[in-house]
């Protein structure tokens, strides 16, 4: 019998959904942060973000993991998940919620927002300097699925061309209008005017935006990062900043996390930082589709039919 721990967040509708896809099984039903190595004993299934500590203490049964988040990089390595267990994701809940927030990000820096808040709090009323657009700018995205295709979508809406990277680049992806591998990266990068990462982790885009390439931006652009922090050296961005390159930068995600205090990004005025708020419960929908998710794999994974968004 499979013993089943959901940590997902839910609706009594949705709990009740799940309940009837596992007849014959043994639910569970508690909140991530309060999962120790023991509630684990016995657990074969466990669909949340659990500590590490916690499933590597007390997970030795466990056979599927299926995180809430989309990312699942704490749970890789070996000696986290027993030897043979799976582990997959959510991968395709966050579009909406990261797009929305990366593209608030930009509106703002391209209208100096940010700057207008400061003058604000500063009782001051004064031009901060030009704006900038969308309508007819390039847009590097950095990572074309479903998040990627969702701020491109939203960019298109405002009238700019926009250019995905991605491994398979014969795969589209809808607000692409052209995709591209890696390999052209640096070439694109004095092209574009707006570069937005939303890589997930790999050995290939940690440190990826290091000072040389940043600086193959345009003097003008802007960088924004709301996938991994590794993607961007934080202190090469920060110096880049403070010699006047760059329109600004939005970050949703650091490396580290958070910033240490001291750090010359949280004053550089031209930098928009936010902790890592653009995914998560943020929105609601969020929520209904990660649940739809994992419930669509609960019953593949009960039916012996392979799961989706499959890491390991």
């Amino acid at each position: 019998m499979e013993r089943i721990l959901n940590a997902l967040v839910l609706t009594p509708e949705q709990r009740a959904a799940f309940e009837a896809a596992a007849p014959g099984c043994e639910l569970l039903f508690m909140k991530d942060a309060d999962i120790t190595a023991g509630d684990l004993a016995g657990v074969t299934v466990v669909l949340g973000n659990p500590s590490v500590a916690a499933v590597q203490a007390g997970g030795g049964s466990i056979r599927w993991m299926h995180t809430r988040s989309a990312g699942a990089d704490q749970y890789m390595p070996a000696g986290v998940l027993p030897e043979g267990a799976i582990l997959s994701s959510s991968v395709g809940a966050y579009g909406t919620s990261v797009s929305e927030h990366m593209f608030a990000m930009l509106l703002s820096i391209m209208k100096r927002l940010p700057a207008y808040r400061d003058q604000q709090h500063q009782e001051l009323w004064q031009r901060a300097g030009t704006a900038c657009t969308l309508h007819g700018v390039t847009v590097l995205i950095g990572g074309a699925g479903d998040i990627g295709s969702s701020f491109a979508v939203l960019c298109k809406a405002m009238g700019a061309r926009t250019i995905g990277i991605r491994r398979n680049v014969n795969k589209p992806a809808e607000g692409i209008d052209e995709m591209v591998g890696m390999d052209d990266l640096d070439r694109l990068l004095p092209e574009a005017d707006v570069v937005a990462l939303v890589f997930p982790r790999s050995p290939e885009t940690d440190g990826l935006m290091n000072y040389d390439r940043i600086k193959l931006m345009k003097p003008d652009a802007i960088l924004l990062n709301a996938g991994r922090g590794t993607a961007i050296d934080c202190e090469a961005l920060a110096r880049a900043l403070e010699e006047g390159h760059l329109f600004g930068a939005g970050l949703d995600v650091t490396e580290p996390e958070p910033l240490p205090a001291g750090h010359p990004l949280w004053q550089q005025p031209r930098a928009l930082i936010t902790p890592h708020v653009a995914g998560g419960n943020s929105l609601a929908i969020t929520a209904d589709k990660i649940a739809a998710i994992a419930l669509d794999n609960l019953k593949r994974y009960l039916a012996g039919d392979p799961v989706k968004n499959r890491l390991k």
